[in-house]
């Protein structure tokens, strides 16, 4: 059976007000075929306050994506609580024990990633990456975060182009997501979305 696979997310958190995710647009099919360039990979939910990106398997991720939305309603948007919530049922649940796929999951406070054993862990830094191209996102990231005064979404955005130049399962057709700064979100505002072709 051939599967279709999603690549490289990279989150990055400057503070409470300047949270990013990025993502890449590759799908590629089985292990030699780009079968989309465009895809989005990254988005906002629970009223724009929470941002998710996945890697992996994409009907897998998706599944898992609406099911943490639901954990999030059931727990008022705690993060943590949704997050471990999600790995017990991801645990548990036969038929989830088989979805192959990683997420991020960030907000003001964090972020998390949510493995494919159900797993939920916290990174020490505050920018984490995963996916085929997710090591060397990192490293990109880890370089900016801690040399220059760039913001999360620049730091994500650069780290994703230069993983793409590394990474045959990563393109430069990059998505980012961010959070508003909070006093725009009591505004009406709705949360930034930004393509980058």
């Amino acid at each position: 059976m051939v599967e279709f696979h999603a690549t490289t997310i990279c989150a990055v958190r400057r503070g409470p007000d300047d949270v990013c995710m990025a993502g890449d647009g590759q799908v590629t099919m089985g292990e030699t075929a780009i079968m989309k360039m465009g895809a989005r990979k990254v988005s906002t939910i629970y009223k724009g306050k929470v941002l998710v990106g996945f890697a992996g398997s994409v009907a897998d991720a998706f599944t898992l994506r609406e099911k943490f939305e639901d954990k999030l309603e059931e727990h008022g948007g705690n993060l943590k609580r949704a997050a471990v919530a999600l790995a017990q049922l991801w645990r548990s649940d036969r038929g989830m024990r088989g979805l192959e796929a990683l997420m991020i999951v960030a907000d003001r406070e964090g972020m998390l990633v949510l493995s494919g054993n159900g797993e939920v862990i916290e990174p020490d830094e505050d920018f984490v990456a995963i996916g085929s191209g997710g090591n060397y996102a990192y490293s990109a990231a880890n370089a900016l975060y801690n040399h220059t005064d760039m913001s999360a979404e620049e730091i994500a955005r650069e780290s994703l182009r230069i993983a793409s130049t590394i990474c045959v399962y990563t393109n430069d057709h990059i998505t980012a997501v961010k959070l508003e700064p909070e006093a725009d979100l009591l505004e009406g505002s709705t949360v930034k979305q930004i393509e980058e072709v």
